[in-house]
């Protein structure tokens, strides 16, 4: 549900959990820290809270109030910033992916994540932490929310790679609309999954591999994970696109060819009888002056010329091959 709740964890005390009013302290004891999680609070109220709590600049306040921002990164004096789109899945997967932005706040001591719309990663994590995990610090819920956000995309990235292959198999063998319509619509798909992508898997590398500030507080081999799997999503999603994009080229291609082998067959007909038309159009007209009309064998004599016609025309298309 929209509002704040907090989660504190202590040494000495264990783990509590409660709303805004547990805010009103920092913990300072070592190894202790908080978790505060905005779900759809008003910005102002937010942006009060965020300031004067936890120290935010206001330039990251606004990046993470930007609803189509992409994803990226930023390091603060004491505090790492992070913004990451989890993957909404509604409907069928031939739907287009929806996103939710989630902004991360985490300093040595607290982390706070905010959202607009509810979140399946924040709300599994919150819901499965437990005191050995939060001993690890803000930095290890990081990477749990992380993680699950690139879980989220990896059913439907291989999905998505299995129907591509479907449809190649049957593209030659019984190719129709509905396969390019479907090609069509996994390419944009693919297309909105790998910027998406590409974007988090630049910012997860960065986390990985930097250790200034806050960012000694990760550890190194949990977002090494996260980057690699990330990496490879976005792989996919660029090889599955490339694979979309041919096939689509191919489907074109295969529909061009059997058009023209169409068009060849009735040009060859048409070439044909447009002879044998022009014969039976002479000899249709009523002129009195016409002295086949009244000859005994003016009848065999231009069925046998139109046979000869047919017969000679299809020699020559035999013997340039177009035929």
């Amino acid at each position: 549900m929209p509002g704040i709740r907090v989660m504190i964890y202590e040494p000495v005390n264990g783990l509590r959990t409660g709303g805004e009013e547990l805010l009103e302290d920092l913990p300072r004891a070592d190894g202790a820290w908080l978790w505060a999680d905005l779900e759809g609070i008003p910005k102002e109220r937010e942006y009060e809270l965020l300031t004067t709590t936890f120290g935010i600049r206001s330039l990251a306040i606004q990046d993470a109030h930007r609803e189509r921002h992409p994803p990226k990164q930023e390091l603060f004096d004491n505090y790492l910033f992070l913004l990451v789109r989890e993957l909404v899945h509604k409907g069928d997967s031939r739907d287009d992916p929806e996103f939710s932005q989630i902004s991360l706040f985490m300093g040595e001591n607290f982390l706070v994540s905010r959202r607009k719309d509810p979140s399946a990663s924040l709300n599994n994590v919150w819901e499965t932490t437990t005191i050995e995990q939060m001993e690890k610090g803000p930095a290890h819920s990081v990477y749990r929310i992380c993680r699950h956000i690139v879980d989220h995309f990896t059913p439907l990235v291989i999905d998505l790679e299995e129907r591509l292959g479907d449809i190649e198999d049957s593209m030659f063998q019984h190719p129709s609309d509905e396969l390019l319509a479907d090609l069509a619509v996994y390419n944009r798909i693919l297309k909105r999954f790998r910027r998406t992508l590409t974007y988090q898997h630049a910012v997860m590398k960065h986390v990985a591999l930097s250790n200034d500030g806050v960012m000694r507080l990760f550890d190194d081999h949990e977002f090494n994970d996260v980057y690699e799997n990330m990496e490879r999503l976005a792989s996919l999603c660029q090889l599955n696109q490339e694979l979309a994009v041919d096939l689509l080229n191919t489907y074109i291609s295969i529909s061009s060819h059997r058009l023209n082998q169409i068009m060849r067959v009735l040009t060859i007909v048409t070439v044909i009888f447009v002879p044998l038309g022009l014969l039976a159009g002479i000899y249709g007209m009523n002129f009195e002056n016409m002295p086949e009309l009244h000859w005994r064998y003016g009848y065999f004599a231009v069925i046998g010329i139109m046979l000869g016609v047919v017969v000679t025309l299809i020699t020559i298309l035999r013997k340039k091959k177009w035929l």
